[in-house]
């Protein structure tokens, strides 16, 4: 059934594994909805507990979305994590399985969320014989950051559309919104920057190819997020890295879904490094969203997690990778 972009089906459950985060705590305090590390490695079938079984945390993203609606069941990957050897052996430990995965959406064109892709592409279409993979243009620039002695350092080119198509992969290279998977999820289009402390990472540059110069790059603007809703509970936003900003982010939610509450936030708040000095003007811009609960990971920053916990109390928790929620309405 064809929906308009924007629009979503309303889910009967979404849940959530944490395939790669910076964290690893089986014991971090979780939301009532959540289930530890420890219990989902037992579970796809760990006979003990040892360091073999359990997952590796890295800097990086990258999560397994299972969604349902009536019959009608989806999974989809959002984001691939930092590099392939340590992501294919936290999805072996949680026991995912790749021939289940129709789609990966990617967040934008950084190493940390599209270092494990090929080898995501790989496992899929050995299972399943395709998958379809979610990107846009800007996506494929290079990137670099600026040390703080001035030095600047390139970071990993991430693969390209056409070797996703060398690896059998269909590929979705467009700048705009669409729907996904029958209107399960909704992936945005390029997110406005509309506050006026959210503006961007002065670290950050780009470039179109090797033989010109750095570029500044604050602004990051091929950043997508995705968005799903559960019936009765509201709208779960998933922001990867949020370079966005992220009340540039729930502002946007707020314009495309406006009779439907933010029930969670979900990724990456990007508070950490050069952008903890927006920290306060964060925690006060997201007051306004009443958001239910708030699940910082990845690149959030510790100095924000207190902040935001200080302000929102339980309705903030931290991610930890092998971690799974379950977004259903009681």
């Amino acid at each position: 059934m064809a929906i308009e972009p924007g629009a979503l089906i309303p889910l009967d459950s979404l849940t959530v594994d944490v395939l790669s985060d910076n964290v690893s705590d089986t014991y971090v305090t979780k939301t009532p909805f959540a289930q530890a590390e420890l219990a989902n490695v037992v579970a796809a079938g760990a006979k003990l507990i040892s360091g073999q079984n359990l997952l590796i945390a890295n800097l990086g993203y990258g999560l397994r979305l299972t969604s349902r609606a009536g019959s009608v069941e989806h999974v989809m990957l959002f984001d691939t994590g930092t590099e392939g050897a340590v992501f294919m052996r936290n999805c072996a430990s949680l026991g995912i399985d790749f021939g289940e995965v129709e789609e990966i959406a990617i967040t934008h064109g950084h190493w940390d969320h599209m270092g494990a892709l090929i080898d995501a592409i790989d496992a899929t279409v050995a299972r399943r014989g395709a998958v379809t993979v979610h990107v846009n243009p800007l996506m494929f620039r290079e990137r670099a950051v600026t040390l703080a002695d001035g030095q600047v350092v390139p970071t990993e080119k991430v693969p390209t559309p056409e070797a996703m198509r060398a690896h059998g992969a269909a590929v979705v290279n467009d700048a705009d919104e669409r729907n996904l998977l029958d209107g399960h999820f909704y992936y945005s289009g390029e997110i406005p920057r509309v506050s006026s402390f959210e503006t961007g990472r002065s670290d950050h540059l780009c470039r179109e190819s090797d033989d010109v110069d750095w570029q500044p790059d604050p602004l990051l603007m091929d950043e997508r997020m995705l968005v799903a809703h559960v019936n009765g509970l509201g709208l779960v936003v998933f922001s990867a890295c949020s370079h966005a900003g992220i009340v540039n982010v729930c502002t946007e939610v707020a314009r495309r879904f406006p009779r439907t509450p933010i029930h969670a936030v979900m990724g990456g708040l990007h508070l950490g490094g050069v952008m903890e000095r927006i920290i306060g003007e964060t925690v006060r811009g997201l007051a306004p969203f009443d958001i239910r609960y708030i699940i910082a990971g990845h690149c959030t920053g510790w100095r924000a997690v207190h902040a935001l916990a200080s302000a929102y109390g339980d309705r903030v928790s931290q991610s930890a990778v092998g971690t799974s929620y379950r977004f259903q309405a009681e």
